[in-house]
């Protein structure tokens, strides 16, 4: 079992929430941590590139190269 944590959440943002529990017939704190495993790993995966970016040794291939690699 986790750890409970309590948030306040706007009306519209609940019933948002609710509507979407009520369609996949889930609880919301189903939802709520799906979507919130799923920001975190695009953050995760954003944090990846944004360091790729950075790195100046870090070869940059263009869309012509890709292409041609795929063989499209």
């Amino acid at each position: 079992m986790g750890i409970a944590i309590s948030i306040r959440l706007p009306d519209g943002l609940v019933a948002k929430l609710d509507a979407v529990a009520e369609d996949t017939e889930r609880p919301r704190t189903f939802l709520i941590q799906k979507a919130l495993e799923a920001y975190l790993d695009d953050y995760a995966d954003l944090q990846i590139a944004l360091d790729r970016l950075r790195d100046k040794e870090d070869e940059f291939v263009t869309v012509g190269e890709l292409r041609k690699s795929l063989g499209l």
